[in-house]
């Protein structure tokens, strides 16, 4: 099962100039992430909802979310729609931590999968890892070698950084 934070994920696309997911190839990303021969359940990529305010900043942002969207769905991966709070000129995403931690314990309890490969590096998912792991599941961390999170390495099972050349070859 892949399981990827997507606000995460572009942030630390955008620190290293690679940020155009619309164009990113993540049927190449899952090979590179997977273990041979490993058969994946599902591949889900977690993201608050752009909704239109009116502005033309709105418009733009939506258009973007939804060339990803059908990105995402070329690959088959399903989008998990959080969603985004204004406060001032600053969006705050909402509910994605709680649905990728309610997704781990559902794969943990459900036996839906043995290993849960984790695109995050946001280390208030920690007790969903411990109890996934407790449960007998091979929780892996994916980060990036130029910011990679000490912490999550620690939590998880197994840990892999890519490196800007790996995540190069994802684009056409």
């Amino acid at each position: 099962m892949i399981l990827i934070d997507g606000n995460n994920f572009y942030f630390k696309m955008k620190d290293l100039s690679l940020y155009k997911l619309d164009c990113f190839d993540f049927g190449k990303f899952v090979k590179l992430i997977t273990k041979k021969n490993s058969k994946i359940v599902s591949k889900r990529y977690y993201i608050g909802r752009v909704r239109q305010d009116g502005s033309e900043k709105s418009d733009k942002l939506v258009a973007g979310q939804q060339r990803l969207f059908q990105n995402l769905k070329k690959y088959g991966f399903k989008y998990v729609l959080g969603y985004l709070l204004k406060a001032g000129d600053t969006y705050h995403e909402k509910g994605v931590d709680v649905q990728i931690a309610v997704d781990m314990m559902e794969a943990a309890y459900e036996d839906l999968c043995d290993r849960i490969i984790l695109i995050s590096s946001d280390t208030d998912l920690a007790p969903a890892i411990a109890k996934a792991r407790s449960k007998g599941k091979i929780v892996e961390y994916v980060g990036f070698s130029h910011k990679p999170s000490i912490a999550m390495v620690s939590f998880c099972s197994e840990s892999t950084l890519l490196k800007k050349e790996d995540l190069e070859e994802m684009f056409g």
